[in-house]
């Protein structure tokens, strides 16, 4: 599936009004980005893409990138290092499998909500968000 068809297939509104309301409850980012290139390697892909939008920078290396390559059907939910260290392997993996399901029905929005609701909670568990913090914003979808 090219990536415009992709993305015009998505809620738009739905999904920055889902990240705004997430992120409203934790410290740390959680973004989207959609691909138009076709990654060997989503993981990879996602790394780069975190790397190159600066979310490794965070104070406190709380951000998730969800990156989905439609092209190629591939996807990957990845959290900086802090994140990373209190969820584990296991948590990306189970989240990516959940997601997979809706993307498997053709429900690419819920399964993007789905991604963002899961890593919201457990920001939400880590890192809470705290009167007077910062308020945060929606970033909208990114995509190359």
């Amino acid at each position: 599936m090219k990536a415009t068809d992709f993305l015009n297939r998505l809620e738009h509104d739905a999904i920055v009004k889902e990240l705004a309301e997430v992120e409203s409850k934790m410290r740390g980012e959680i973004r989207v980005f959609i691909s138009r290139k076709e990654p060997q390697d989503a993981v990879v892909a996602a790394q780069k893409i975190f790397h190159h939008l600066g979310m490794e920078k965070s104070p406190e290396r709380n951000s998730v990138l969800l990156f989905v390559a439609p092209r190629v059907r591939k996807f990957a939910i990845i959290g900086d290092k802090e994140v990373h260290a209190r969820c584990g392997d296991g948590f990306w993996k189970e989240v990516a499998y959940e997601m997979s399901l809706y993307f498997g029905r053709g429900e690419f929005t819920e399964g993007i909500l789905h991604g963002a609701r899961r890593a919201g909670k457990l920001l939400a568990e880590h890192f809470p968000r705290h009167p007077g913090d910062k308020k945060p914003h929606a970033e909208d979808i990114g995509h190359d």
